[in-house]
């Protein structure tokens, strides 16, 4: 899997800088749930590889990527950057859109981060209870609003398999798939506390308040495992390697 090792700043300038061109680009946050089935899936895994950036969205992959002999200088997941985007279009003017979630959700966030950020141009919002024959009005509709960055939240994989499939028909915009990230924004669920954060228990907060999330925390220990197995398959082959030469 390729994941970029990029601070939080430098992800928010990247994006930037992707918004102010002409092309499209799809920007990845890969949790331990996307890692595992992209691991397991390989269209997937070709989406995620193809997308002009990715970051480390969770500490499971912060984890996995030591694990495997690297790191990451810090994590840059989905809901802070796109909170950080949002602060830097305020400043510059990018129009933005917001995709996903359920019905009333994405004008009440756009309503709320236009209070924080005096001067964010929420371009158009969309709902993401939609049936297959409704695709194409809706990306003529981000086409027509001219939005230069598409923030899908409709859950992985959906998220990242639409945006994929459909960010050519949207006009020039970059898409980042921020999963949750509206119903945050809207108020409708709470952030771990920073401490909680901080020490990469977010995953046990949310199982605490959402014990039917249980099925989604299993993915953390399975990517471990992966990782160590890979760990292990790798450091087998250095040494037959060296005893065979």
């Amino acid at each position: 899997m390729r994941i970029h090792r990029l601070t939080m700043p430098q992800a928010v300038a990247a994006v930037m800088q992707m918004a102010s061109g002409g092309a499209p680009h799809q920007v990845v946050t890969i949790n331990a749930t996307i890692l595992y089935r992209a691991a397991r899936d390989e269209h997937f895994r070709r989406i995620i590889n193809a997308a002009s950036l990715v970051t480390p969205d969770g500490m499971g992959v912060m984890l996995v990527a030591k694990i495997l002999g690297t790191t990451f200088p810090e994590k840059v997941s989905g809901v802070d950057l796109a909170d950080r985007i949002c602060a830097a279009c305020a400043d510059d003017g990018c129009r933005v859109f917001f995709l996903g979630a359920a019905p009333g959700v994405a004008p009440l966030a756009a309503e709320k981060l236009r209070a924080k950020y005096p001067g964010l141009q929420v371009v158009g919002t969309q709902h993401g209870f939609f049936d297959a024959h409704e695709e194409t009005a809706i990306t003529r509709t981000v086409q027509a609003a001219r939005a230069q960055l598409l923030f899908v939240a409709l859950g992985s994989p959906r998220q990242e398999e639409w945006i994929a499939a459909h960010l050519g028909e949207c006009g020039a915009v970059v898409a980042i798939g921020i999963g949750g990230s509206l119903d945050v924004f809207a108020g409708r669920v709470r952030l771990a506390p920073e401490w909680v954060r901080r020490a990469g228990l977010e995953w046990a907060y949310r199982l605490a308040r959402e014990p039917k999330r249980w099925r989604v925390t299993l993915t953390l220990p399975l990517v471990v495992f992966l990782a160590l197995r890979e760990r292990l398959a790798h450091v087998l082959r250095e040494r037959f390697w060296k005893r065979g030469n």
